[in-house]
């Protein structure tokens, strides 16, 4: 398979790892406009692109790999205000687009246990939750596309929380997402239940990159040959 590298950074020289060591051919690396020029004449029958680039970056890349007729793999967070608008993109140009705020195959087995946990919790109330995120000072959307899965994972299980807010407990409605920028941490993410007897925590702490990578590899693997929007659901089914 031919890879696409849209956003040559930290995660970008990650994928480009685990596609070799996968036998996948790197055919380019997009860091900026120019670079995206010199990809109009290539055959793309067996390319799938896969993005870690910026959030402000993001929204244009979608929509090239959409009009270029690309499958395009996304990590890239801090867009999910114009999903819905990226989601009629796809279907206009019947595209391929595979999402997801975390591409770890532990995380997605976390979020699992968050879920199963949420409901366990919904009908006890002497627990207050909270999630606490903490990343590297490079990462620069707040809180992680992680913490609001996480966070909507639990609100969809507890009637008594109707959303979240960040940094702060706006009401008590309102689950708090507490986010920390600290060197260069990978990435840890925390959902702590809180009463006057105990405490419940469940933890994810990633040791560094190379899940994220791998998993936004198989991504592109899975969605080859395919149309329409994916995410780590579909991925996790076929993989569990």
């Amino acid at each position: 398979m031919d890879i696409i590298i849209s956003g040559y950074g930290r995660m970008g020289k990650e994928v480009e790892k685990v596609c070799l060591k996968r036998n996948h051919t790197i055919i380019a690396k997009i860091d900026n406009e120019n670079d995206w020029q010199q990809l109009l004449d290539i055959d793309y029958s067996s390319t799938v692109v896969i993005d870690f680039s910026l959030p402000d970056e993001a929204i244009n890349n979608f929509t090239r790999c959409f009009e270029l007729g690309l499958p395009i793999v996304t990590g890239t967070t801090g867009w999910y205000d114009k999903f819905d608008h990226i989601v009629k993109l796809c279907t206009h140009y019947d595209g391929t687009f595979f999402y997801a705020p975390n591409f770890s195959i532990g995380v997605n087995i976390f979020f699992k246990a968050n879920t199963l946990l949420a409901q366990l919790m919904a009908g006890v109330n002497n627990y207050q939750v909270h999630i606490n995120e903490t990343h590297h000072i490079h990462k620069i959307d707040a809180p992680s596309g992680t913490a609001i899965a996480s966070a909507e994972g639990i609100i969809r299980e507890n009637t008594n929380l109707l959303t979240w807010s960040l940094n702060n407990q706006d009401n008590d409605k309102s689950l708090p997402i507490y986010s920390f920028r600290e060197g260069e941490v990978t990435g840890k993410h925390e959902v702590v239940y809180d009463s006057d007897e105990d405490k419940l925590t469940l933890k994810h702490e990633a040791k560094n990159r190379s899940g994220f990578a791998l998993g936004s590899v198989l991504a592109a693997e899975f969605i080859l040959g395919k149309k329409g929007v994916f995410n780590m659901e579909e991925l996790m089914k076929q993989m569990l």
